[in-house]
């Protein structure tokens, strides 16, 4: 009998590229996690953690959703015939009443698609997609006060603790 592969299984070393700048420039109101569709050269480099998605956004085009403005580097290894283009655009895999869900939400004033994160799940590229609308610079500076002050919070806690 054989034993049953975790969830955590990421199926590709635990390659995780992350948009850090995406939380910090927007509130994320939803996340949802779509499939992409890659050649063999860009399987190869997002393996390798050869992947930019900081100013990365998605579209939704003709009823199909893409992954615009990601860099996947060319990969090395490969010949000159087989390269992909670094900066072409991504269909990402969705239902169709996902993408239905998302247009809508989309056409709201204000609001975008961010991708959060690329990694791979079970073998297979996935791409974290948040729904997003930009913050203001006041927002900012307040979510920075209080991480601070849960940071110094957390640390008094831990020294009392200590001694």
């Amino acid at each position: 009998m054989m034993a049953k592969k975790k969830d955590k299984d990421t199926g590709g070393g635990g390659v995780r590229i992350a948009n850090r700048k995406a939380r910090h420039d927007y509130h994320i109101t939803e996340v949802v996690e779509c499939g992409m569709e890659l050649t063999g050269t860009e399987v190869k480099s997002l393996r390798a953690g050869q992947a930019k998605i900081d100013d990365a956004f998605a579209r939704v085009r003709e009823g199909q959703v893409y992954l615009i403005g990601s860099n996947i580097a060319m990969y090395p290894q490969a010949v000159a015939e087989l390269q992909h283009d670094p900066t072409r655009d991504r269909r990402l895999l969705l239902h169709r009443r996902q993408i239905a869900l998302l247009l809508t939400h989309v056409k709201q004033k204000g609001k975008t698609l961010v991708p959060l994160a690329v990694y791979f799940h079970r073998g297979w590229a996935k791409c974290e997609l948040g729904l997003a609308e930009g913050k203001k610079q006041y927002d900012k500076r307040q979510d920075l006060k209080a991480r601070e002050a849960k940071r110094d919070i957390s640390r008094e806690m831990n020294r009392r603790r200590r001694g």
